[in-house]
């Protein structure tokens, strides 16, 4: 049996949602706690706020979660952005603020998002890496409240959460704008989880689709109801009378597209069933995952589509489908989903469609040759995906940025030149691109002539989408500030700026690893009621690469199984360890057979792990899936 671990303190610089009260575990015992270690910047972590919003509602009186917010980039340890985050993802419990990874190292936390589930006592009782692990914790907080109300341990009533005031406003936190033909503009306003139509001065407002209350519901205009939708696109005008509806919205958390008629206003749902695509059975049970199948598009998982645009060379839509960090296409007229580019591995990584790894891709613009520039918000980076004349992927190439450790706010060459989570993009009249460079509040440019960035303007507060307004003599931009709840021009200046505040990397701990042979491990745990299925062989799959690609001369690759020996190349001093583990368990029936039409949950996390190689340190590696003490 395992010796209980006691949970450590809860430290951090302050506490939001607490009405100004500082909690610690002394406050809490008698609760059962979940630390929802997450940042503002990460989808899967926004994937668990609302995983765990059902299970915090169904047991409010003996249930806290606990938000660990430990920061990725350096804008996310701003006080005033993490607040502006808790608001605007509705976030209903406790958040500590530990931008010093205070709390993340002493929970020995390696990924966004990890889960960690305490006893009333106030022991660790599991150990979750992922999303995904909602019905496990639903089956052990049941099985936690029956034995500690049994030793009279576990205290009901109500949490220590405080709500914090709302923002007023026509907007709340927009996400995404488009010009309409008549020089209006529709922005998603992500926060009311509506759409709202501006003139052409962006303030005054026209009109309003949606009923502003979160939910999913079709039909007409003040009754329809949308999810934080962000990404909107303008359908071609020989396809708008065909197909009865005008514009085409990324329903992000309801994991939808949505087809909207401008006329009348009413909402359809033509894409997504509503569940997300990280619980498809397909890859459980060895089939492509990839291979999208069935001719009704509305039977379909999506995983939060964030933006969406027409492309004529592909004569589709393109979806940047964040969730899964890849490219789909979708054909409005026959209904046909597919995988345009990107493998589902988080990353960056350019070449063929079928091998390229995107990173939450977040912004999406056509090109005036046809190809479209993504803007890749995790990896930092500015992407291009170029097609062949009969609408095929050519390749992904990165005009700027490294991968997903590497950030900064620097101008010059590209290859020197730095983004920091940049979520929209547009194409300037010369063909050099304009990207909102969310973190650092600015607007910047790359010119694919010279392979030079620039600074346009600086100073805003976390646009997150800008676009090319082509009804001005010169050209203007349309900024969507989010932070501060409008919209705004910008004029394009004649001589931009040149910026270098230097380039950065994530600041973790680095994990000593002894030199040669490294044992690693990935501890996985079906939830109870759940079972592995090996009834088509093992369910479980490790991939492992490295960075700097040659710093693994042994157990890279990818191959079934969650234990692995590695082999450090002679030399190396430090690195990057990119590890994916996933696992596929299936509903069992009482005697633990899993009956032929069984419900399939794929368990699935993406590591980074940064190491230090140590003579004295450990030769082994154990990382938690799900893992439980």
């Amino acid at each position: 049996m395992t010796t209980p671990v006691r949970a450590s303190e809860l430290e951090g610089r302050a506490w939001l949602n607490t009405g100004g009260e500082q909690l610690d575990l002394n406050a809490l015992r008698g609760k059962i706690v979940v630390l929802d270690f997450w940042s503002f910047c990460c989808i899967n972590c926004l994937h668990v706020l609302d995983e765990l919003r059902p299970l915090e509602e169904q047991y409010s009186d003996v249930l806290v979660t606990v938000g660990v917010h430990s920061p990725k980039f350096e804008h996310e340890a701003d006080p005033d952005a993490l607040a502006a985050a808790v608001d605007r993802y509705e976030i209903t419990h406790p958040v500590l603020d530990d931008p010093r990874l205070q709390t993340w190292d002493a929970y020995t936390a390696r990924a966004w998002p990890t889960l960690v589930v305490l006893d009333p006592e106030g022991y660790i009782v599991a150990h979750l890496s992922g999303e995904g692990h909602v019905q496990g914790l639903e089956s052990l907080v049941a099985e936690l409240v029956a034995e500690h109300e049994a030793k009279g341990t576990l205290h009901r009533g109500d949490g220590p959460y405080v709500p914090r005031p709302r923002p007023e406003g026509d907007l709340r936190f927009p996400g995404k704008v488009v010009a309409l033909p008549d020089g209006s503009f529709m922005v998603s306003d992500t926060g009311h989880h509506r759409l709202v139509q501006l003139e052409a001065d962006l303030a005054t407002v026209r009109g309003t689709i949606g009923s502003g209350t979160r939910g999913w519901a079709d039909g007409p205009r003040d009754a329809a109801r949308f999810n934080e939708p962000q990404g909107i696109a303008v359908l071609p005008q020989q396809l708008r009378s065909q197909l009865g509806y005008d514009l085409v919205v990324a329903d992000t958390v309801n994991h939808r597209l949505r087809g909207v008629d401008l006329g009348s206003g009413s909402v359809r749902t033509i894409a997504g069933n509503g569940v997300q695509r990280l619980l498809d059975d397909a890859r459980a049970r060895g089939v492509d995952p990839n291979a999208i199948t069935g001719g009704d598009p509305l039977s379909v998982a999506l995983s939060s589509p964030w933006d969406v645009v027409w492309s004529q060379t592909a004569d589709a839509l393109v979806i940047a489908m964040a969730g899964t960090h890849q490219l789909f296409s979708f054909d409005p007229r026959t209904g046909a989903l597919a995988v345009l580019a990107g493998t589902g591995d988080e990353g960056l990584r350019d070449g063929a469609a079928d091998g390229s790894w995107f990173a939450q891709p977040s912004g999406l613009a056509q090109a005036e040759d046809g190809s479209v520039w993504v803007a890749d918000s995790e990896s930092s980076a500015l992407r291009r995906v170029r097609f062949t004349d009969d609408g095929a992927v050519a390749a992904v190439d990165s005009a700027v940025g490294l991968g997903l450790f590497d950030f900064g706010f620097r101008d010059g060459p590209a290859e020197q030149a730095r983004l920091q989570h940049c979520l929209g993009v547009t194409v300037l009249p010369d063909g050099s691109v304009a990207v909102a460079d969310t973190y650092n509040g600015a607007v910047r440019r790359f010119d694919p002539a010279t392979g030079e960035v620039s600074t346009l303007t600086r100073g805003l507060a976390e646009p997150s989408d800008v676009l090319l307004d082509t009804s001005q003599d010169e050209p203007v931009l349309v900024v969507v500030e989010t932070n501060a709840h409008r919209l705004v021009r910008v004029a394009v200046p004649k001589q931009a700026q040149t910026v270098d505040e230097g380039a950065a990397q994530m600041q973790r701990k680095r994990t000593p690893v002894a030199p040669g042979e490294l044992e690693l491990t990935v501890r996985f745990a079906a939830p109870s009621g759940q079972k592995l299925d090996t009834r088509w062989g093992d369910p479980t799959q490790l991939k492992v690469s490295s960075s700097p690609e040659d710093a693994l001369v042994a157990g890279d690759g990818t191959a079934r199984g969650l234990t692995r020996t590695l082999r450090l190349a002679d030399g190396v001093t430090e690195g990057v360890l990119h590890i994916t583990a996933r696992a596929a368990a299936c509903d069992g029936s009482p005697d633990g057979e899993i009956p032929e039409h069984a419900a399939c949950h794929l368990y699935q996390q993406d590591w980074g792990i940064p190491f230090t190689v140590d003579p004295a340190a450990d030769s082994s590696l154990t990382l938690e899936l799900r893992g439980l003490d």
